[in-house]
């Protein structure tokens, strides 16, 4: 499940020797936490992966050299004469993933403003993610077997226990669980979300987060210690078999190659919704956080502005995804190709009732990003009427 997060929920950390600002992983693994381990002691091991900067080759390689390509899945949702671009991102990527493509681009330069889940560059806001947690809990929930398979995932990852002891026990471990895929060229650094920011500002566009990192934080604790600890758990069995860093870059694949079919039937080859606290988490992941970010997807388009949204690209697909929850409110939905492949249907959604459009609630922003990395429930559903079609699965490229 860690694998489907990097779809969900964003964290990331670039520098691990500064305080932690989670910004990806989404969770792939909606999956965490992630930095280099250049400037750790362990960094000079031989098992250890690039920095995301010496992945780039040659001092002054530069990244506006590689040919941007469309990766992902968009839609335009219209209303009042004004548009709302929904992108669907992965919060972890690859050097030459970048720059947006140039219909990803041309949407982000018709749009007033960007949305994303968390802005992991306002350090204020991210202040709930990074600050020190209890000692106590940090006692209770990493000890005895599970804080020596903490460290030995650790030492796997080039990471020393001063980089994240203190943080909240369930992000120390994601924060692991977002370096897995360093091995295959995939970084946090890279992500979707990341890019997108740079370039908003670059262009002097303000940037706006749609949920808190407190929604988030309370999204992967759960409700108490047993179900925070039944999370690290699972997280940590998912280092030890190996299989995460497949899952990955197989997730990654499926997301570049806008494979929003196979997407939508993540349920079926996922392996994230086996036991009642899996699919409780998934709820919290998706279910739960989605109307929130409708809601202020939608204040934002009252407020007059044009708004390029970018979230986890599993917040966009089944009968309560993104476009769905905008279709029932009165937008029309239309997918964007970025692929010659045929598209396949936005499902519907039932309308919200006229007392929840309002503000955001706050328990159900709890942001996901990256448990089991991003899956978040959301099924097939007939096509709503003001909907049309979802881009289906690309050829690799």
């Amino acid at each position: 499940m860690r694998i489907l997060r990097a779809l969900i929920a964003p964290w990331r950390k670039t520098d691990l020797k500064a305080p932690l600002r989670p910004s990806f992983l989404q969770r792939l693994p909606r999956l965490a936490l992630a930095g280099a381990c250049s400037f750790l002691a362990a960094a000079a091991h031989a098992a250890c992966p690039p920095t995301a900067i010496a992945s780039l080759g040659k001092p002054g390689a530069a990244v506006g050299q590689w040919n941007a390509a469309d990766r992902g899945l968009l839609w335009r949702a219209d209303r009042d004469g004004r548009t709302v671009w929904l992108y669907g991102t992965i919060h972890l990527g690859r050097a030459e993933w970048v720059r947006p493509g140039p219909t990803v681009q041309k949407a982000l330069e018709q749009s007033d403003a960007l949305a994303l889940e968390l802005d992991t560059r306002d350090q204020a806001a991210m202040r709930a993610l990074t600050q020190p947690a209890d000692p106590g809990l940090v006692a209770r929930l990493l000890s005895g077997e599970r804080a020596q398979r903490l460290a030995r995932q650790r030492e796997a990852a080039c990471v020393s226990p001063e980089t994240t002891a203190g943080l909240q026990p369930i992000l120390q471990v994601m924060a692991l669980t977002g370096l897995v895929a360093r091995f295959d060229g995939l970084y946090p650094e890279f992500g979707a979300d990341e890019a997108l920011a740079v370039s908003a500002r670059n262009n002097g566009k303000p940037v706006f987060a749609l949920e808190s990192a407190a929604a988030q934080l309370k999204m992967l604790t759960g409700d108490s210690e047993t179900e925070e600890a039944e999370q690290i758990d699972a997280a940590l069995d998912e280092l030890e078999s190996g299989q995460l860093r497949t899952q990955m870059k197989e997730l990654a694949d499926i997301w570049a190659n806008g494979d929003a079919d196979k997407l939508g039937r993540y349920p079926e080859w996922c392996n994230c919704l086996n036991t009642p606290a899996e699919r409780r988490l998934m709820k919290r992941l998706l279910d739960d956080r989605n109307p929130t970010l409708a809601d202020g997807i939608e204040r934002m388009h009252v407020s007059g502005k044009r708004v390029f949204a970018a979230v986890g690209a599993l917040h966009m697909v089944g009968p309560q995804g993104l476009p769905a929850l905008l279709a029932a409110r009165g937008f029309t939905v239309s997918a964007v190709p970025l692929s010659a492949q045929p598209p396949v249907s936005v499902p519907t959604a039932p309308a919200p009732k006229a007392a929840a459009r309002g503000g955001r609630n706050a328990k159900g922003a709890a942001k996901g990003s990256t448990a089991k990395s991003g899956a978040r429930s959301a099924g097939n559903a007939k096509p709503a009427q003001r909907s049309t079609s979802a881009p289906k699965g690309k050829q690799r490229r």
